[in-house]
């Protein structure tokens, strides 16, 4: 039996390096048309926002844009203030979410409750009585 020779040895690297070639350009095609295809909708979904926050309309209240309020800290409270149908006041909250009620547990909710009132997301009808603020209508 003989050995291939070397120039047949090299005819068949030079073969399959192009065939990996060819392979590799397709896939890059390929991604090159998804990636072209996602930045067009990253773009129409930066005009639709902007378009709706140009038009006074709310994009969801469940998603602030406000990062604080957006955390999960502030996300807890305020499910316990859509599940409530009074007032509250900070130690029903801190029961309400589990948390302790000593005066450390009671004041450190209470500066989120008085963030959530500086956003107009709370109101607090009376000193230490918090309440959803009402939705204001959009123009």
């Amino acid at each position: 039996m003989t050995q291939p020779s070397l120039l047949t040895l090299l005819t068949e690297r030079e073969t399959a390096a192009g065939l990996a070639v060819e392979r590799l350009r397709a896939q890059i095609a390929s991604l090159a048309d998804q990636l072209a295809a996602a930045e067009t909708e990253v773009a129409e979904l930066a005009i639709t926002r902007k378009t709706l926050l140009s038009l006074g309309g709310h994009l969801d209240a469940t998603t602030p844009a406000d990062p604080t309020v957006a955390s999960p800290a502030y996300q807890q409270i305020l499910a316990a203030f859509h599940s409530a149908t009074t007032p509250m006041r900070a130690k029903d909250i801190c029961r309400a979410l589990g948390t302790g009620i000593t005066p450390k547990d009671t004041e450190g909710l209470r500066a989120k409750l008085k963030r959530l009132v500086a956003r107009q997301i709370l109101t607090e009808p009376e000193a230490g009585l918090f309440t959803l603020a009402s939705p204001t209508p959009s123009a």
